[in-house]
């Protein structure tokens, strides 16, 4: 008698955890657009508004982190790494992290070290939503 295995199909995120990872692009992309903007008028309320959209940022990425670190743990992955993606959702995190202590800081001395983070944190989060969406994980 031969031994049979049975394939299950491939899934992609759970819809919920796609909502939590996609939702980090807008905020982090209104916080560079933030910076920006005060980088060229020296009008506070740009940081301020910055400084908020990466709070709400952190929250989003940090719950999808936590989702991203469960999933790994119980699902293996097809195509890829297993950690990957939970390696990129935490560098984003603690990118954005730093990013809002400089933000932290008081109006003009934030700059230019907060558009700088601000970079580097949307593009780690758009990698990290692009790997996010195309790995193929196997059903538990």
């Amino acid at each position: 008698m031969a031994a049979t295995t049975i394939e299950r199909p491939a899934r992609n995120l759970h819809p919920v955890h796609t909502i939590l990872l996609v939702s980090v692009l807008p905020l982090f992309l209104g916080a560079l657009l933030s910076d920006l903007a005060y980088g060229s008028s020296y009008q506070v309320q740009w940081k301020n508004f910055a400084s908020w959209l990466i709070a709400g940022g952190l929250v989003f990425a940090g719950l999808a982190l936590l989702w991203a670190i469960i999933d790994a743990l119980r699902v293996d992955l097809r195509g890829g790494s297993r950690w990957l993606y939970p390696l990129l959702l935490l560098a984003t995190f603690v990118v954005g992290l730093v990013n809002a202590l400089v933000h932290a800081k008081d109006a003009w001395s934030s700059m230019p070290a907060g558009t700088i983070l601000s970079i580097i944190m949307l593009i780690l989060a758009l990698v990290a939503t692009w790997i996010g969406l195309s790995v193929r994980r196997a059903q538990p």
